[in-house]
């Protein structure tokens, strides 16, 4: 896999989380506004990466764990600063950088030719159905992280101790609040995402639903989300609840991304992309 603008872009990302360390320590506005100039040199870049990945493969990148993670890490990368333009949560950078990093880092050292991918990769509906899940799982990670800030701020707020933390973190309402926008926005992006991979699935393969093991994972977090939405808005879950809902479900989408591909056999295993 080409890597011409991918070492440029983890230079991007390791600035930014820089950066974002930087005003997260020090609350001082010029590391803010070039933190957020460095994710979006990034976000071009990695956008660079992909399209001449693609151009070179004739295909999205996808078809091994690197390639997930560079398509994860521009997902992840333009979810930030789309959430970070709509609805300002300042110090989600200082989590949203680094991981990114290591998500560009992943895609380096891990990414490895494959000659023979399936001709089932080679679709524009296939792309659409990866594009959609990925920015949903971005999202819905960033509802996770939103969810690490709030619960140390609670922390901070439960035992009275009015330090580091408690200056430097939003209220619980603000976190609150973007833990629901993600969740939203997110949670319609990954059913965007399961739905077109069925109906792709159906067009392919003829039928639906395969019993394989991310569809079923996936599946699992699609619950735990459905379940947290529908509590949220029907019964009024707020704060703490949220908080650890939004963390298991990022729990999950973390194993299904990893484990379900690379250990678990079935067409979406990373392991079977390479037959024709």
């Amino acid at each position: 896999m080409s890597s011409f603008f991918l070492y440029p872009a983890l230079g991007a990302c390791l600035g930014a989380s820089a950066l974002w360390l930087a005003f997260f320590l020090a609350q001082r506005e010029q590391f803010l506004r070039a933190g957020v100039w460095a994710m979006a040199a990034a976000l071009i870049l990695l956008t660079l990466e992909i399209g001449l990945v693609t151009l070179d493969l004739r295909r999205l990148p996808g078809a091994n764990l690197g390639e997930a993670l560079l398509l994860f890490a521009w997902a992840l990368v333009a979810s930030f600063l789309f959430f970070y333009w709509r609805y300002p949560i300042k110090v989600l950078g200082a989590l949203a950088a680094p991981l990114a990093t290591v998500g560009v880092c992943g895609s380096l050292i891990l990414s490895s030719p494959v000659e023979t991918a399936s001709p089932l990769l080679k679709s524009f509906w296939l792309s659409i159905h990866v594009v959609l899940a990925l920015l949903g799982n971005a999202a819905l990670t960033l509802a996770g992280l939103g969810g690490i800030f709030y619960l140390i701020q609670e922390r901070q707020l439960k035992g009275k101790r009015f330090g580091f933390f408690y200056h430097r973190l939003p209220s619980l309402e603000q976190l609150d609040a973007l833990n629901h926008r993600c969740l939203t926005i997110g949670f319609v992006l990954l059913t965007g995402g399961i739905i077109s991979g069925s109906l792709y699935a159906q067009y392919t393969m003829g039928r639906l639903w395969s019993w394989d093991p991310k569809e079923i994972m996936t599946l699992a977090a699609w619950l735990v989300y459905a379940v947290l939405l529908h509590e949220r808005l029907t019964v009024g879950w707020r704060g703490r609840r949220a908080a650890l809902g939004a963390l298991s479900g990022l729990v999950l989408l973390i194993i299904t991304f990893i484990g379900a591909q690379l250990w678990a056999a079935g067409y979406h295993s990373f392991a079977s992309f390479g037959r024709p």
